[in-house]
């Protein structure tokens, strides 16, 4: 079991918890089966991308934050200034992101002949 899909199965169990959602609930929200979340608190099974951004939708979190160790003090409450970071990290991603694909459209549309 690796320590990635422990730490996504604590926070997902936390957050849940934390919303008051049975796991039958939570799996209603998401489309999933109650087995399919015991399961992925159990570490049996791993989640697709579409699933993590469903639970942390649901969950009202980012998807990075299902990946973060909680803090023992602080019941998983995740650091302001990590989060701080990691989002400012996020937003210059994506401007970069963004910025990559229009240059690579304005490149791309340049070559069209009409």
């Amino acid at each position: 079991m690796t320590h990635t899909k422990e730490l996504l199965a604590y926070n997902i169990k936390r957050l849940r918890k934390k919303a008051n959602f049975s796991q039958e609930k939570l799996a209603e929200a998401v489309n999933l089966s109650a087995q399919t979340i015991s399961d992925i608190e159990g570490c049996r099974t791993w989640v697709s991308d579409k699933t993590l951004e469903k639970l942390a939708s649901i969950l009202k979190v980012d998807v990075f934050q299902l990946f973060i160790p909680p803090d023992d003090d602080d019941e998983g409450n995740v650091d302001p200034l990590l989060y701080r970071q990691l989002t400012k990290l996020k937003g210059i991603l994506k401007e970069d992101i963004d910025k990559r694909l229009d240059e690579f459209y304005l490149m791309e549309k340049s070559s069209w002949r009409v």
